[in-house]
């Protein structure tokens, strides 16, 4: 099958979707498909068989994206016009692979060309826009019969999470197949453990986060609480990820509660070592205050054989019950009190994280990523959506 696959994003970058995106095209070059992939300027390239990489022109005042909507990621997609309709000229598609807001360009290329698309779907970016900017509430029934364009005109509407599934219901989208993030190679309870501070494992309890810094991962909560542990000196807590300016806030944070001497930032570091890290805590936390996406660390952190903290929210609830994970309620009292539960209680760390292990193999496996990959692309009948082609 020949694929035109279209990424907004920084590729190849060790974050979120792009992680996601490199796990699909690795799967879809192993099944002999021919992928032509559009992307930005910025990223590593991959070799894969079958792949051939795309990317917009240089813009050299763009040397950072950061997750989510941004003026930068707007500027990126404007360039990405001319590319897709160079490529669309070119060459006759069986698929183009939509990935967020590329949908859009998918929809008038189907329009144009008659080339069918899957939406491949992270985010409701109606919501995600709404919510930065309230202010465009005036438009918001514009932007869902925009988005309701796009889902209702998708050979196949690919979600990442059941929630996102639910929230397009009401669209009447016609298939739609759930694609879950999966753990990161390698992870499991046997890992030889990476020190995260250079010296012998920290006495007592180590707590490790592992991802961005964004406001919504829930930073300050994690903090807040850890802060009401007082002068506990047998619990200490390791930060994962973010940028420079990010940590060096955080930093301050700590200070200012005087914790900073139980609390290390390490920054970013490579996705090769997460195996270790992870191997090396006691306790894994996810204090995320907001939002319905499950995020990806959440796969890694059941696959490692650690006890899992966690809020107890939408993106964290339709992955993880209490059988899996301690979830708390979104507040310093209550996830204070889930770290000192799980530094007490050794016996009830062992089982949930015995279950959650148990539960990411039975659903989650790169196996059950490939199996739905194919699923994805064995079942498409393109030929019949040439044929009788939907209407709006």
């Amino acid at each position: 099958m020949k694929i035109l696959f279209l990424a907004p994003q920084p590729f190849f970058v060790e974050r979120g979707t792009p992680i996601a995106i490199n796990l699909l095209l690795k799967r879809l070059s192993s099944r002999g498909d021919s992928i032509d992939l559009l992307t930005y300027h910025l990223g590593a390239n991959v070799t894969y068989q079958g792949l051939r990489i795309h990317r917009i022109i240089n813009l050299p005042f763009i040397r950072n994206i950061p997750p989510g909507f941004s003026f930068q990621k707007v500027v990126c997609d404007i360039f990405l016009i001319p590319k897709v309709i160079s490529l669309a000229l070119r060459d006759h598609y069986d698929i183009i692979h939509a990935v967020e807001e590329s949908v859009f360009l998918a929809y008038l290329v189907k329009k144009v060309f008659g080339s069918p698309y899957i939406y491949d779907m992270d985010s409701r970016l109606s919501t995600q826009l709404l919510d930065k900017y309230p202010a465009l509430q005036l438009f918001q029934s514009l932007f869902f019969f925009i988005e309701k364009l796009a889902i209702t005109n998708a050979v196949v509407v690919v979600p990442v999470c059941e929630a996102l599934s639910e929230e397009i219901n009401d669209y009447a989208p016609g298939r739609v197949v759930i694609l879950h993030d999966v753990p990161q190679p390698g992870i499991g309870p046997n890992n030889p453990a990476t020190s995260p501070v250079g010296n012998p494992k920290i006495g007592g309890t180590l707590l490790m986060y592992v991802g961005n810094l964004e406001p919504y991962q829930g930073i300050d909560l994690l903090l807040d609480s850890f802060s009401l542990l007082g002068d506990n000196e047998t619990i200490h807590l390791v930060i994962i990820g973010g940028t420079e300016d990010q940590v060096c806030k955080y930093k301050q944070k700590s200070e200012s509660l005087g914790i900073a001497s139980k609390v290390q930032f390490l920054g970013k570091k490579p996705i090769a070592n997460l195996p270790g890290y992870l191997s090396n805590a006691d306790i894994l936390v996810s204090p995320r205050v907001n939002g319905n996406n499950t995020p990806m660390k959440i796969y890694s952190y059941m696959a490692s054989g650690k006890p899992i903290l966690a809020t107890k929210i939408k993106t964290h609830t339709q992955i993880l019950d209490d059988t899996t994970a301690l979830l708390v309620d979104p507040n310093p009292e209550e996830f204070a009190g889930g770290m000192i539960r799980l530094a007490q209680d050794e016996q009830l760390g062992e089982r949930l994280a015995s279950r959650a292990r148990d539960l990411v193999e039975e659903k989650y496996s790169q196996q059950s990523f490939q199996k739905k990959v194919d699923e994805i692309y064995d079942l498409l009948n393109v030929e019949s959506f040439y044929a009788s082609p939907r209407s709006d």
